[in-house]
């Protein structure tokens, strides 16, 4: 799908007092036709902006830089972008195509360096390791568990960190994740508490460094 068929939003983000912008869909039925509840694995999640995102976002601008990031599943790309404003060089991954047009737009258009791959958890190839392995969202399912290990395990630098940020309503899939994650990492853990002006959104952040 090209970038010029797509009624497109912007929507600014303001992070460690920068502003920046990234672009979405403004009408879902332009990147999904179907029922979200019976069709769910074909839904774009990508689409919306995770609390969690904004979380991951704040972590890596406080990275002294510049370090090697690699982003997955970025979606929107919020993480990457403000990665990027702050000195870091950054890899930003995705399994689908459309994402990553949209992030590369945002990134061109507000003059900030940073790379774009299609990657398959399943199959990865990338041609260098990290400093940092950095996903909002990305423990979805249990059968992605050992495909994540063993991208993270084949592309971390050794003295690198992983970084996952979810929301805590994901604690069903995230903690079993995490408890077989101790087999290859040490993990730390700490709770992050947004507040909008609705409710208390808390956020597991996850940093994972190799034993």
């Amino acid at each position: 799908m090209e970038l010029n068929s797509l009624s497109l939003d912007k929507e600014e983000v303001c992070i460690k007092g920068k502003r920046l912008y990234v672009y979405r869909p403004a009408r879902l039925e332009d990147v999904f036709q179907g029922d979200p509840f019976l069709e769910a694995h074909r839904f774009p999640f990508w689409v919306m902006i995770w609390p969690a995102s904004l979380v991951l976002a704040e972590y890596l601008a406080s990275l002294p830089p510049p370090l090697d990031i690699l982003e997955v599943g970025v979606g929107l790309g919020i993480p990457s972008l403000f990665a990027s404003s702050f000195g870091h060089r950054v890899l930003a991954t995705d399994k689908e195509v459309l994402p990553l047009k949209l992030l590369k737009r945002s990134a061109e258009e507000q003059g900030l360096e940073l790379s774009v791959q299609i990657l398959d958890w399943l199959n990865p190839k990338l041609e260098k390791q990290f400093d940092v392995i950095a996903g909002a969202e990305v423990v979805i399912k249990s059968s992605l568990f050992e495909p994540l290990f063993n991208l993270f395990k084949s592309y971390l630098k050794p003295e690198g960190e992983i970084i996952l940020a979810h929301e805590r309503e994901r604690k069903r899939t995230l903690v079993p994740f995490l408890v077989r994650a101790e087999k290859h990492f040490k993990v730390e853990t700490k709770l992050v508490r947004l507040r909008d002006e609705e409710k208390v959104i808390e956020i597991v952040l996850n940093r994972l460094t190799l034993k």
